[in-house]
């Protein structure tokens, strides 16, 4: 007879609502604070309207995040999961070097720092808090994310749902400020990424490590050219 698979179990609503609160932009990490090259975009002309900014934020989303950040939180959170502090360290430094920017090095290393205060406030007895807190040279936000996502006990298809959708959100309020746009313009562009995204987490989770890459020369130009412009609202 055939093997009858166990449906998986419901996910509790205290951990949904842990992954809820992780991806909120009210999160203390200052996620709100960065457009990630896209303010850059718009001085240069790149992104003046909704169907640019759609456009641009869903070629960021496939090229970029969901080939290197997403990547980076599963493998991290079965890292933390193991309490295998090696390989945690070996992708931070991944994270560290495939920043191609000194702005976006700092944003990293500055939300991911946040997020370990963060946690410390909330909980000091887990010990790989501490294990977080000295790498160097500084916890990256995808690792220090994948720790809070592991601490939950959510799955880790869930944790990246939820890592996937914060930026997402960030990146639209970003749009809204930085084009600009108008809420309803925004949420249209909010549904396209959304639509997105659970493909996208199916793929970043089976990437092989040799297969994570972080290569977009175009974001690493503007996001150097962002670095000395002249009137900036956002810290990338």
């Amino acid at each position: 007879m055939p093997r009858v698979l166990k449906p998986p179990r419901p996910t509790s609503p205290a951990t949904l609502l842990q992954l809820m609160w992780l991806a909120s932009p009210a999160l203390p990490v200052g996620g709100f604070s960065y457009s990630e090259v896209l303010e850059s975009a718009v001085e240069a002309g790149l992104v003046t309207n909704e169907s640019q900014a759609a456009d641009w934020l869903a070629d960021q989303f496939h090229l970029g995040l969901s080939r290197s950040d997403l990547a980076v939180v599963h493998k991290a959170i079965g890292a933390w999961q193991r309490r295998c502090v090696e390989d945690a360290t070996a992708l931070n430094d991944w994270v560290t070097t495939t920043r191609e920017s000194s702005e976006l090095r700092q944003q990293t290393q500055q939300m991911g720092r946040s997020l370990l205060e963060w946690l410390r406030n909330r909980d000091l007895s887990d010990e790989r808090l501490a294990q977080l807190a000295v790498m160097q040279p500084a916890p990256t936000w995808p690792v220090a994310f994948a720790l809070a996502a592991a601490q939950t006990g959510a799955s880790p298809r869930e944790s990246l749902l939820a890592f996937a959708f914060g930026w997402a959100e960030n990146m639209v309020q970003a749009s809204l400020k930085a084009v600009p746009l108008g809420q309803n313009a925004g949420q249209r562009i909010l549904a396209k990424l959304s639509d997105a995204i659970p493909a996208a987490v199916d793929r970043a989770i089976a990437l092989m490590d040799s297969e994570r890459q972080a290569f977009a020369p175009m974001l690493a130009i503007l996001s150097a050219q962002h670095e000395t412009q002249y009137s900036r609202l956002f810290r990338s």
